[in-house]
């Protein structure tokens, strides 16, 4: 027997082309934030980043969301705890809420990533850095920023 499963109320099904999503920088990359609490009921968060090499983020700790990420170009080096990995095309991580980690992007060429962030919210923080021209975080204002979204800046990722 098949049984039909219906939608959360509220919830619509979300298809949408890349040219549908403005692009703007987040921390360095190109960014669009792809799906968000409000379009998923609150099950996950999706941003697509295109970083050059040597881009990536702080060592920081998330309370409220696990972070995922598959690489579709590039590489990439992941950071938890005492532990690095690089990860290239077709690769993913996972990143648990609670533990310190950061990424950066390695290699010669530019890497092209998702981040998926369960449950939604992370996204919220990017919107709200997010600028409309390339250029460095303004440093400031993430600092005010984080602890509005669970998150603590570390430092910067361990070599």
């Amino acid at each position: 027997m098949v049984s039909e499963a219906t939608a959360p109320v509220g919830i619509e099904p979300l298809v949408q082309a890349s040219e549908d999503v403005r692009e703007v920088w987040f921390f360095g990359g190109r960014t669009k934030v792809r799906a968000t609490s409000e379009t998923t009921g609150g099950s996950i968060g999706l941003v697509e980043q295109i970083c050059d090499p040597g881009v990536g983020s702080p060592y920081h700790m998330h309370q409220n969301e696990d972070e995922q990420f598959y690489v579709i170009e590039g590489q990439m080096r992941f950071v938890s705890g005492e532990q690095s990995w690089t990860a290239g095309p077709g690769g993913f991580a996972f990143l648990p809420r609670g533990g310190p980690h950061g990424f950066e992007v390695v290699g010669d060429s530019p890497a092209r990533f998702l981040i998926m962030v369960t449950p939604a919210g992370f996204e919220r923080f990017v919107n709200e850095l997010s600028q409309d021209e390339p250029g460095p975080p303004d440093m400031p204002k993430v600092m005010q920023t984080v602890g509005q979204y669970g998150i603590e800046i570390l430092g910067p990722l361990p070599a």
